[in-house]
């Protein structure tokens, strides 16, 4: 079914939307079904984070239209999708985090970051950061290993003393 020439510039403004966005993740995907699809669109939302899917022309023509900087990621055969979100992080991790458990059907082909191209590596090294509390929790960890290390070399003493 043919798009119309309203339903075009809609896309064209919610693409324009997503471009101007923190982070846009740029996501090639194949044989993945509705139900599939709508779990991720859930996993998205959960994460302050929206995905659109759109026809490689009008997308095109919205990334030319962008003031990112770099050079523009290749769209290969398949489908193409945007997820993008003011949250840095998020919409490259919960896309990495689908494609675990859906191998083959969705990818990350690029995106930008920060105003800039970043190419499929750049975005998947992105995606591999640990979320905020995961972060904390590590970083608490490492200031409190000192600690118990000192405590049970106290502990060890007072045994042999005592």
């Amino acid at each position: 079914m043919a798009i119309t020439k309203v339903q075009k510039k809609e896309i064209a403004a919610k693409l324009d939307t997503a471009l101007s966005s923190i982070t846009s993740v740029f996501v090639t995907f194949n044989g993945l079904g509705v139900e599939e699809s709508n779990i991720l669109r859930k996993a998205l939302k959960a994460n302050d984070s929206n995905y659109i899917v759109a026809k490689k022309t009008l997308l095109k023509r919205a990334i030319e239209a962008s003031s990112a900087k770099g050079n523009i990621p290749k769209f290969e055969e398949g489908m193409v999708a945007l997820a993008y979100s003011n949250d840095q992080m998020a919409p490259a991790r919960e896309i990495f985090e689908f494609s675990k458990t859906h191998d083959g059907k969705i990818s990350i082909i690029g995106g930008i970051f920060d105003g800039e191209f970043k190419s499929k590596e750049d975005m998947m090294e992105i995606a591999t950061i640990p979320g905020m509390d995961t972060l904390r929790g590590m970083f608490a960890n490492v200031i409190n290993s000192p600690i118990q290390r000192f405590a049970v070399v106290l502990g060890q003493v007072a045994e042999t003393k005592g």
